[in-house]
């Protein structure tokens, strides 16, 4: 029988993060994936606010329901949003991980929550994205994001207003362009 595939990257848990524009404590404990064959004892888990891997959420959605702490999920990026779709908008924070700044399905992911799956909660990018997709990941619907590594949040926080105006729609503004201006 072939070893399962070892994990990729997994995203990191600064401790300051941007979220709605301002540079802020992160209040989440993100609780990294498990290798193939390990189970999740939720008994184990940390106290606090917690963001927990897809897999794992949904094996134990049910025991985690009792918790008096909230409790988000983080979905990698080969997973989709529609996965929560039914359980999307009664969480208080989804994380979409970002493995590497050429990945773009994440996106797709925070599009798709906050359009089609009604999602008005905390939506967080993590892992492997820059400065220069802040203004994207705005646009998508995505509301705070946990750089890698040290970063100048300040700096970056104010990069996201680099662009004034954008010609297709977005989450944050349904009217293309020419709609807008006539």
């Amino acid at each position: 029988m072939p070893k399962p595939a070892k994990l990729g990257p997994q995203p990191g848990n600064p401790a300051e993060l941007i979220i709605d524009g301002e540079v802020k404590t992160n209040e989440w404990q993100l609780v990294p994936q498990l290798e193939a064959g390990e189970e999740l004892d939720p008994s184990t888990l940390p106290s606090g606010k917690i963001i927990l891997p897809l897999r794992q959420w949904l094996a134990h959605r049910d025991a985690l329901s009792s918790r008096s702490d909230e409790v988000g999920v983080w979905l990698d990026s080969e997973e989709g949003a529609e996965q929560i779709a039914e359980e999307a908008a009664k969480l208080p924070v989804i994380a979409v991980h970002f493995p590497a700044f050429a990945d773009g399905r994440g996106f797709t992911a925070g599009r798709m929550l906050r359009e089609r799956y009604s999602f008005t909660g905390e939506l967080r990018a993590v892992g492997g994205f820059m400065r220069d997709q802040l203004t994207y990941l705005q646009r998508c619907g995505f509301n705070a994001y946990a750089f890698e590594g040290e970063q100048p949040l300040a700096s970056l926080k104010d990069s996201m207003s680099d662009f004034g105006d954008s010609y297709q729609t977005g989450v944050d503004q349904p009217l293309p362009m020419f709609r807008r201006r006539f």
